[in-house]
């Protein structure tokens, strides 16, 4: 995939966050997501490629979500899958809370698992200890190599869980080995990236949440040289049944990041609705809207921040200012 599509890709995340973030604190999640969403399909439609959601917010007959098995761009370019998140924390834009985030990624066709809405039991990690992690060993033997691997002792690692009760026992023991946890009310994407960034203090990340986002996560991580495990976790016989349509009998299976993302051509593009731990939230000044969104790419291992400067008078971005790039 040509890298100038990534420009396209980040006018898409902006226009939802921008539409979202409008709604932050306004304690109407519904409104939020449908504004996101109508504004990430409209700007989907202008880009030069031809697109199959994969991984959306349900069936065709959930519209106006963007649902599974739609098509979005012009048809013409390059055939690509897209895994998409019109806007990651509802609730907690509704609540005006940190972490939410507009997101997507997009592959070559048929090199994104097509995880379905359910759990999934998630560990991840940067590249300093990517190889070093493995989701069936105990809590303490994760916690064990990855200070051995970041040279740390147990006691400053930073592991970042979703605040659940079925999280309870975890989180228990975490803090009995005497690492530190950093609960977080939603926005499991954000936070599994943030471990392949120092700056961020988070060392891993461990728990369950949704395996859609799990895709998400595992697409930037990819990217970025860190580590993505995965185990979907079905709870009723449908959600069974899914995975057997799927050809995954084993339930139990172990997923690594080559089952999740194939290749090394990805993108992976967000753009902050509210602050986080890895980017700030849109920020209105008058006529103008400040945004703050990542770019990775894996084939070529670049990572770039980007804040854009939008006027809000129904013209589109007239600015964008890379200010980070590594990898």
């Amino acid at each position: 995939m040509n890298s100038n599509l990534s420009i396209g890709l980040v006018k898409v995340t902006e226009a939802a966050a921008l539409a979202a973030g409008r709604w932050t604190g306004r304690g109407k999640k519904e409104e939020a997501d449908g504004a996101a969403t109508a504004a990430m399909r409209e700007m989907f439609n202008a880009i030069e490629m031809s697109g199959t959601v994969v991984i959306g917010e349900g069936e065709m007959d959930e519209a106006p979500m963007l649902y599974i098995g739609e098509r979005l761009g012009t048809g013409k370019g390059p055939k690509v899958d897209i895994a998409v998140d019109p806007l990651e924390g509802t609730e907690i834009v509704a609540a005006g809370e940190a972490n939410a985030l507009t997101t997507i990624a997009i592959s070559e066709r048929g090199n994104l698992l097509h995880a379905p809405d359910m759990y999934m039991e998630k560990i991840a990690v940067g590249s300093a200890a990517a190889g070093k992690i493995n989701i069936n060993a105990p809590v303490i033997d994760n916690l064990k190599a990855v200070a051995k691997a970041k040279n740390k002792k147990i006691e400053d690692l930073v592991v970042s869980i979703l605040d659940r009760e079925r999280h309870k026992q975890m989180i228990q023991e975490i803090r009995d080995a005497g690492a530190k946890v950093k609960l977080v009310q939603a926005g499991d994407v954000q936070t599994a990236i943030s471990t392949a960034f120092e700056s961020s203090g988070i060392d891993l990340m461990l728990g369950s949440g949704g395996a859609p986002e799990g895709v998400l996560a595992a697409a930037a991580l990819k990217s970025l040289g860190g580590e993505f495990q995965g185990k979907l976790l079905p709870q009723t016989a449908e959600e069974k049944n899914r995975l057997r349509q799927m050809g995954m009998n084993d339930f139990n299976k172990t997923l690594y990041m080559e089952d999740i993302v194939k290749g090394d051509d990805a993108f992976f593009v967000a753009t902050g609705v509210t602050d986080g731990d890895l980017l700030r939230g849109v920020q209105y000044k008058g006529d103008i809207a400040i945004t703050h969104s990542l770019i990775i790419h894996g084939q070529s291992r670049s990572v770039r921040f980007i804040e854009g400067q939008h006027y809000m008078n129904n013209r589109k971005a007239v600015l964008a200012v890379s200010w980070g790039d590594s990898i």
